[in-house]
């Protein structure tokens, strides 16, 4: 261990790993002295100690365990870099994920990463709002049982949808008796729930936490637009809101590889005036690349150095809009940008115009594409930022026009915490 530490300072690391067995540190109080030192001079920024299943970890400003605490499991909260923007202190691991979807997503190029695929739309039930809260029932019930976890296990669930007051959501999880959190974010749901749920984790809050969301086809259509039986026509630039779910089982600490969140941002309310609800993807677009532009400067980082940034549901219109406004920040995003609407439909078999939308859009895919990418090695480190529009049917009927929202995670490839 010594030898790790004199080879660390030589090579000029700030992080460092070292693993003690229980006894040694029991046996030498004098360490924490030394770690204390090596902190406070800025030798190190952080060091990560391990006593066999625990771990501690010290940061600069100096934090020394009491003796108390030294055998328990402690974990700092993630590093501040801008406004909104954060590193977490170690990467989270998402254990699993389970993504279901309705029939017409099944027939659509992303088939192939969906758990299951259901060809009754109303999962069993008898009205559209009682049917999404199955589908997402049985979501979430799918990512427990695929982590290998019972309910009980669960120290928070971070959930919502597009139906008022995130019904699906409520009604559909009662039954799991798990401590409960009520998120909206429209169709960026998603990506604020990995946001939260990492931070939860990090914090050491609790062990394991789910962050999901679901949309439906027919409650989202009668809530925003038209009686499903008013056979309204649509716009091109109108998207087709997706019948899926997607739920991720996030932990404080894992002991076998899997994709991480390493970071996040938090979005600002954009709001360019846009007033049409059926072109959503111009809405939101401005929303997507001021999230982007906020991390890139924030973190240091570019598009080049992703396999992949993802947005949530612009569609094809919206995708566009997103490119030229980060290309006129100098973030040139082609061929690696890639959006979730997009990819769902075949626009030319599927006659969805613009493309999908809805949180299940942006959820599904990244718990049943973008996860599996990451987890077999295809994509060694993503960005994935969800996108919402934050309107209120009555309020763009008195002319308003609508808000937007999109919230990031940075997720990293197959990582080993040991060597982390």
């Amino acid at each position: 261990n010594w030898t790790v530490l004199k080879n660390a300072i030589a090579a000029g690391k700030t992080y460092l790993q070292i693993q003690f067995a229980s006894q040694m540190w029991a046996a030498r109080p004098h360490l924490a002295n030394i770690f204390k030192k090596l902190l406070d001079q800025k030798t190190f920024i952080c060091l990560r100690l391990v006593f066999a299943t625990n771990i501690c970890i010290f940061s600069s400003p100096s934090l020394i365990l009491p003796l108390s605490l030294r055998k328990k499991k402690v974990f700092l909260m993630a590093n501040f870099i801008g406004q909104g923007v954060f590193r977490c202190s170690h990467p989270i691991p998402i254990l699993a994920t389970a993504a279901i979807a309705g029939e017409k997503e099944g027939q659509g190029p992303m088939s192939a990463c969906f758990d299951r695929i259901c060809s009754d739309s109303y999962f069993g039930q008898t009205t559209w709002e009682q049917a999404e809260g199955a589908l997402q029932r049985e979501t979430v019930s799918l990512a427990i049982e695929k982590a290998g976890l019972q309910p009980e296990q669960l120290d928070g669930i971070l959930a919502g949808d597009l139906v008022n007051q995130c019904t699906s959501s409520s009604y559909g999880l009662r039954g799991l008796e798990v401590p409960f959190l009520g998120i909206y974010g429209a169709c960026s749901t998603m990506s604020e729930g990995l946001l939260l749920a990492s931070l939860l984790a990090d914090s050491g809050a609790g062990r394991h936490f789910i962050a999901a969301t679901s949309s439906h086809f027919s409650t989202a259509e009668r809530q925003f637009r038209f009686p499903l039986s008013y056979g309204a026509q649509r716009t091109p630039t109108a998207q087709w809101t997706c019948t899926a779910s997607g739920a991720a089982v996030l932990a404080a600490t894992a002991e076998t590889k899997t994709p991480c969140i390493t970071g996040g941002c938090i979005g600002r309310i954009q709001d360019l005036g846009v007033p049409d609800a059926n072109n959503m993807g111009a809405a939101m677009a401005p929303a997507a690349a001021d999230t982007y532009i906020r991390w890139f400067q924030a973190s240091g980082t570019s598009p080049a150095d992703y396999d992949a940034i993802v947005t949530g549901d612009l569609g094809i219109i919206g995708s566009n809009l997103f490119c030229d406004l980060l290309m006129k920040q100098g973030y040139d995003a082609a061929g690696i940008h890639q959006d979730c609407g997009a990819k769902m439909f075949d626009p030319e078999t599927q006659d969805t115009h613009a493309g999908g939308s809805g949180c299940g859009c942006a959820g599904s895919l990244f718990c049943g594409h973008f996860y599996r990418q990451l987890e077999t090695g295809t994509f060694r480190r993503i960005l994935f930022a969800a996108t919402g529009a934050l309107l209120s049917p009555m309020l763009i009927q008195q002319g308003e026009s609508i808000p937007s929202i999109s919230h990031l995670v940075e997720v990293q490839g197959v990582v080993s915490r040991e060597t982390t």
